[in-house]
């Protein structure tokens, strides 16, 4: 019986906080297939607006201080090549997203980090590719695991949960409050850019990147090798990186087994590019 009206008040929470069930992306070869649950007065284009906010104080910020490396710099350009490949493997998973306006860039940092906003906003600090000498086979297991947390939502997934929860206690002010008055943009920036992933969210990361690093032509194995890297070099302190994408046994496991998925189409792929 408690059962029976746990699920209820769970079925009644979202349909009042107006969840809908979605699928963000296709399943791939590696088979990510999840319905995820969007609040409906958060919109995609609304998210992706904020993330860009966000964004482009960040590298406003960079350029105040000395830090925001040319488009014409030499790690820029190889960083660009390689969001280049990867960005045109998108459409596999999510067709529309060939269309976002994707941007690239690369800040001078100590800071071992690299993340991809929603609408598919990239951003590497030199001390991941310093400090962990990437190659770039490497370099493209960070950067498609990040594209695929832009390509599921996983943000704006974290934002609608978050109201889903505070409306058990709040739901009469959220349905009669105007949406302005919810405060997305600080909610925005606490979900976007702060959280660490779900495990959940973390492994379709790792499979959804992992696919799209094989079919532009880099070797998937290289991203086994990326977190032996990350566990190494945090000595007594975590990388940043690591801090919200946390490298385990488990997760290797879980690379290791979708390999003879993605393997083949690599082999079938590097042949059209020149690493």
């Amino acid at each position: 019986m408690k059962k029976i009206l746990a699920s209820s008040a769970l079925a009644v929470t979202i349909a009042l906080t107006g969840c809908t069930a979605t699928d963000t992306t296709n399943g791939g070869a590696v088979g990510v297939q999840r319905k995820q649950y969007m609040f409906s007065m958060l919109s995609e284009q609304e998210v992706n607006d904020m993330y860009a906010q966000s964004y482009a104080k960040t590298l406003q910020d960079a350029q105040a201080h000395g830090a925001l490396v040319s488009k014409n710099d030499k790690q820029m350009q190889r960083l660009q090549a390689i969001a280049n490949r990867l960005i045109a493997q998108v459409s596999t998973f999510r067709p529309e997203a060939a269309n976002w306006k994707w941007d690239v860039n690369l800040i001078r940092s100590d800071e071992v980090n690299a993340n991809c906003g929603p609408g598919g906003k990239i951003i590497f600090y030199t001390g991941i590719l310093d400090s962990l000498k990437l190659t770039d086979d490497e370099i493209a297991a960070v950067m498609g695991h990040e594209i695929a947390h832009a390509l599921r939502e996983h943000g704006r997934e974290a934002m609608s949960k978050a109201y889903a929860v505070n409306a058990g206690s709040e739901l009469a002010g959220i349905l009669g409050a105007k949406k302005e008055n919810i405060n997305l943009g600080q909610m925005g920036v606490h979900y976007l850019m702060t959280l660490p992933n779900s495990r959940t969210n973390e492994n379709e990361a790792d499979l959804i990147g992992l696919e799209l690093a094989a079919r532009a032509g880099y070797n998937p194995e290289a991203a086994i090798n990326l977190w032996k890297k990350m566990s190494a070099a945090g000595g007594g302190s975590i990388p940043e990186f690591m801090s919200t994408h946390p490298a385990n046994e488990s997760r290797i496991a879980s690379l290791q087994a979708a390999m003879p998925k993605v393997l083949p189409l690599y082999e079938a792929d590097k042949k059209n590019y020149k690493n």
